[in-house]
């Protein structure tokens, strides 16, 4: 396994049986992995808590690459090659 403080981050918001929201880490595991960039996904369930449930709704999956937005709903693998490059040390 790599060391961690050179993955970029990733925040996956997120819901139980979300297949967008599965597909989205799928893309997110590929990609990372075809690139060879080290990365550490959190997955946060938005209806774990109140607040995180009413600003994101039914908008997940909503991903934040380095602390950045970056993707809703789907991921896009050529704009996440891109952003994972960006943030890569």
């Amino acid at each position: 396994m790599s060391d961690t403080s050179d993955a970029v981050d990733i925040v996956v918001y997120t819901r139980e049986q979300c297949h967008l929201c599965d597909e989205a880490e799928a893309t997110i595991r590929e990609v990372a992995e075809d690139e060879g960039v080290p990365v550490d996904i959190e997955l946060v369930d938005v209806d774990t808590d109140e607040e995180l449930r009413e600003e994101y709704g039914e908008r997940v999956p909503y991903v934040y690459v380095d602390g950045r937005p970056a993707f809703k709903f789907r991921v896009d693998p050529a704009q996440l090659r891109e952003k994972l490059a960006a943030a890569s040390p």
